[in-house]
């Protein structure tokens, strides 16, 4: 995202003061700014003399995000959205649906958490095979680590085989050849395989692309209407993470829409 000094020209109350009073919390950006907990900055800023114009930079930078997004759905309109297209795809396994509360809910990101060779492309690959077997729809399958296994999805579709699925799958496949089966599923295994070479898995500039790439695919999820599975690391928090906002304090900086498994 933009860095606060960029906006000053056109936002003149992020002034030079308001960016020292930023950089002196480690704040450069506007995404800097998000991985705060506010309510602390702004009891920072309480503390100022100029206390009332740096809230005011604060608002500010807060409509300018609001701005470049669409507005909030309030409960009635997400009611609605979730009874008419929002359903649930089953995994294919009955514990972690029934954790899921019925399966992979679509316009829903979902993410499996796990360290190492936990098992958690398995789940995916699982999770592939039987929306597709199942659910007459396709599944785009974005394999970043190499571990996508042809022969394990063979094995999936293979162990359970009934006459009704047989005619599920022969209907799916002459949806797909005329190019009218849509895509119900995404997996991207994983986003995390991709950030943690490259800037480490617990910096805060390593969390701040994974925040980023995280909403990126809830809105993907939410605006197709489509399922999004996506197994990551373990994240280790640090003191200092703790301390710039990676805290769930009492949920107000959960994400809406946002399911960790």
């Amino acid at each position: 995202m933009a860095p606060l000094k960029s906006l000053e020209q056109e936002y003149p109350i992020l002034d030079s003061n308001f960016q020292s009073f930023c950089a002196s919390h480690d704040i450069f950006s506007v995404e800097d700014l998000l991985l705060h907990d506010l309510y602390v900055l702004a009891a920072f800023a309480e503390q100022e003399s100029s206390s009332e114009r740096l809230k005011q930079g604060i608002a500010q930078v807060l409509s300018i995000i609001d701005g470049q997004h669409q507005p909030w759905l309030n409960g009635i309109e997400l009611l609605e959205d979730a009874q008419r297209n929002k359903h649930v795809l089953s995994t294919g396994c009955e514990g972690i649906d029934l954790l899921l509360h019925g399966g992979l809910r679509v316009g829903q990101l979902t993410e499996l958490v796990g360290p190492s060779s936990s098992g958690k492309t398995q789940v995916c690959l699982l999770a592939a095979s039987n929306v597709a077997k199942k659910h007459i729809g396709s599944v785009v399958y974005l394999d970043t680590g190499n571990s996508f296994s042809p022969q394990r999805v063979t094995q999936f579709i293979c162990q359970h085989s009934d006459p009704a699925i047989d005619q599920a799958k022969h209907r799916t496949l002459q949806k797909m050849q005329g190019g009218d089966c849509k895509v119900q599923l995404l997996i991207v295994d994983s986003v995390s395989s991709m950030v943690t070479p490259i800037l480490g898995g617990s910096g805060s500039q390593g969390h701040a692309l994974m925040i980023s790439a995280g909403y990126l695919l809830k809105k993907l999820a939410h605006e197709h209407n489509i399922a999004v599975l996506d197994p990551t690391l373990r994240i280790r928090l640090k003191a200092s993470d703790l301390k710039n906002g990676f805290r769930n304090k009492k949920g107000k900086n959960q994400k809406k829409g946002r399911k960790i498994v």
